[in-house]
């Protein structure tokens, strides 16, 4: 629910976006992957201290517990504000590279530009999000996060539209308001894990370079962050192949991204809790039960990600025009192009749980490889063979979806039924 939470701050923000017409929704749709593509590089590092932090859990070590948040903190505030000055000074490369045309790249500009500020008050939330998810406190993150969506729900049209002495930013304004949240809840969770009343207490003392852990984290987390990235990275590819059919394609394609980013999120809430009760478990010398978690969750991501992908595959076109109600042709486009994804769904919740179990094993570099033989060698070729060189056009891209969601989700089964993630996750035991 707090995954799904995060998401509606993208889908508040199209539909007042919306409000101001397809090329307003293309701006955003079209710096959505690079952003996501920086962000994920701290996600990477974050879950790595889950991860840590899940085993002390489950091995009742509470002093290693708070050592090992304190270090996550740090890392991860030093990575956000160089990914922050990054992000605002290549603002206008990156949007010109992924084909942004004139009637949307300045405002796709000035929206990156403003998201970069965001930053690091996004990633201290992400941390304290996943430190508690860590722990298996997970309701308190979910309360924090509905609390400022309901704050964006009143942010987002005063900043895009203006009212009074505030001025209408435009597209910009969704990004301000998206930083106000942020920087509130990133001030909430910092204090909580600063007061040290939830299960976890960092401390100063505790933050400084402790080189031995920091390199451990990265062996952890870089495979996990490359594994977000080349997901990002991708995506971003997608988007150049789409913005070769103009800009009403390009809304279409952002309207369809979010309705799956509504099916990717709880997708990686499954992963995350999987990841967080295989590592408690795996801590605590648990190994079968560790199992029994991976097979439950297999279950309930594919039964319960198919039936919303039915219900969306019927309310299609209803979904679409909610977002941008004046004009068809966008609305026509983005209703086919959720009805090709959505019967897949549950294959795509399978990919991530199994991600989810292989990352609480601390075998990062399976996620690693499977997402990028999805994404890289399934996904974009079979979306630029069909888009240019059948008659499908754009649709190809369309399909490009479903047929890398199946052919992931049976690779990653296999090599959980192989079992080589118990044997290495033993291994990591040892190191603890």
């Amino acid at each position: 629910m707090a995954n799904i939470l995060h998401t509606a701050y993208q889908l508040i923000d199209t539909f007042w976006l919306g409000r101001l017409g397809a090329n307003a929704v293309a701006a955003v749709s079209i710096s959505f992957p690079i952003l996501f593509l920086i962000l994920s590089i701290g996600a990477g590092l974050t879950l790595a201290g889950t991860v840590i932090v899940a085993n002390h859990k489950g091995a009742e070590n509470q002093v290693e517990v708070n050592y090992s948040s304190s270090q996550t903190v740090l890392v991860i505030f030093f990575v956000s504000i160089l990914l922050a000055v990054i992000g605002y000074f290549s603002a206008a490369p990156l949007m010109k590279l992924v084909g942004a045309g004139p009637e949307i790249l300045n405002d796709s500009v000035r929206y990156f530009k403003f998201s970069s500020f965001g930053f690091v008050f996004l990633f201290m939330f992400f941390v304290f999000q996943s430190l508690m998810r860590g722990i298996g406190n997970v309701m308190l993150p979910m309360y924090i996060v509905l609390s400022t969506v309901l704050l964006n729900l009143v942010l987002d049209p005063l900043f895009i539209f203006g009212w009074g002495n505030i001025p209408g930013y435009g597209v910009a304004g969704a990004a301000v308001a998206s930083v106000i949240t942020q920087g509130i809840s990133a001030f909430i969770g910092i204090g909580i894990l600063i007061r040290g009343k939830k299960g976890i207490q960092i401390k100063s003392k505790h933050m400084r370079f402790d080189f031995t852990w920091v390199k451990r984290m990265f062996k952890l987390g870089v495979p996990s962050s490359l594994e977000q990235s080349s997901r990002a990275a991708a995506m971003t590819v997608m988007v150049m192949l789409v913005t070769s059919f103009g800009s009403e394609v390009v809304a279409a394609y952002g309207i369809g991204a979010r309705v799956l980013s509504l099916i990717v999120v709880p997708a990686l809430g499954f992963a995350m809790a999987t990841t967080t009760l295989v590592g408690q478990n795996i801590g605590a010398g648990k190994l079968k039960r560790a199992n029994k978690i991976g097979d439950l969750s297999n279950k309930i991501a594919f039964f319960g990600l198919t039936g919303i992908g039915m219900l969306l595959f019927v309310f299609a076109e209803p979904i679409t025009r909610f977002f941008v109600p004046n004009d068809e042709q966008v609305i026509q486009d983005g209703a086919l192009f959720i009805k090709i994804m959505a019967p897949s769904f549950g294959l795509l919740g399978v990919q991530q749980v199994l991600n989810g179990v292989f990352n609480g094993a601390g075998f990062t570099s399976a996620s690693l490889l499977i997402s990028v033989f999805s994404l890289w060698m399934i996904r974009f070729p079979t979306a630029f063979v069909l888009s240019h060189k059948t008659t499908l056009a754009f649709e190809g891209i369309w399909w490009a979806f479903p047929i890398s969601n199946l052919i992931a989700a049976i690779i990653a089964f296999i090599y959980y039924k192989m079992g080589y993630w118990k044997i290495r996750s033993i291994k990591n035991r040892h190191a603890l």
